[in-house]
């Protein structure tokens, strides 16, 4: 009997917090190794689906990168990266879009078998626009995202749907472009005004030592972020993460979670209990 009664104080917990969120727009970013395994996945979509059924209007955006390089050994050809970023010529650009294309519908298709409502759109569908991206090294097709067709966006989200999104984008003449899911994900949250950017990652959020679990950060504010990466307590792969995080709330982004997929159904405990279970940047 208590079991069940901690159940429903769960529930009720949570009311506050879903009259809050209805109507509200949130972008989850969800790509990587975690995208890889499907119980993790099934989690995440669960989670997904629920905040739709409880009003929340939501965008999912998905990686891809170790199925590409999965791909791209397979036919022979060594992934190369400069900064982070997937250099990208013709052959490989079109490994990258087969590869997004088919993971998209794959979410897709698991989302509706959950029971959710949901469109499915590749970023090179008149969505994403973009332009070359500069770099000290030429990156191939590698695009940097200029705008987001908002209005395409709020059709699919009218209705109701979840809308999973692969990050292609599209520039002159119609060409077709690799794009960073982190920098699509900031862009439509920036351009939808949403109330939430959340980057699923396979750690627990931002620590103070990454060799301590106690040492989590819950609570960040952007001056207290800029001081973590100059004191090099923010390195690495989380940098990219954390400067999509402040260019979306220095856009008007009202606030940015880092959380860790791995923890079950950790999108929920994230937005609906008090205490949380990832790192919130504020502005």
């Amino acid at each position: 009997m208590q079991n069940i009664i901690k159940k429903a104080g769960v529930l009720v917990e949570a009311i506050p917090y879903i009259h809050a969120f209805r109507h509200k727009v949130f972008v989850i970013k969800y790509g990587g190794s975690i995208l890889e395994d499907p119980e993790i996945r099934k989690n995440v979509l669960e989670d997904i689906v629920f905040l739709s059924y409880v009003g929340i209007r939501t965008i999912l955006v998905h990686g891809g990168g170790p199925h590409i390089s999965s791909r791209l050994k397979e036919i022979g050809v060594q992934p190369v990266f400069h900064n982070g970023i997937r250099v990208t010529d013709e052959p490989t650009l079109k490994i990258v879009t087969e590869e997004l294309t088919t993971l998209n519908k794959r979410i897709v298709k698991e989302i509706k078998e959950l029971k959710g409502d949901v469109t499915g759109i590749i970023g090179n569908e008149n969505l994403v626009s973009v332009i070359k991206r500069e770099s000290d090294k030429d990156l191939g097709f590698v695009g940097t995202v200029t705008d987001i067709n908002r209005e395409l966006l709020e059709a699919h989200l009218k209705r109701g749907h979840i809308t999973v999104i692969s990050p292609l984008g599209v520039g002159e003449k119609e060409q077709t472009y690799n794009v960073n899911a982190d920098e699509v994900a900031s862009a439509i949250a920036t351009s939808m005004n949403a109330e939430k950017l959340v980057l699923l990652t396979d750690v627990a959020g931002v620590m103070k030592d990454v060799q301590d679990p106690n040492s989590l950060i819950p609570t960040l504010t952007l001056n207290e972020v800029m001081d973590l990466i100059k004191t090099g307590v923010i390195n690495g792969g989380m940098i990219p993460k954390v400067s999509s995080c402040i260019e979306a709330l220095q856009a008007g982004v009202n606030k940015v979670h880092i959380v860790d997929a791995q923890i079950e159904h950790a999108l929920l405990l994230e937005f609906f209990t008090n205490q949380g279970i990832g790192t919130q940047i504020l502005k």
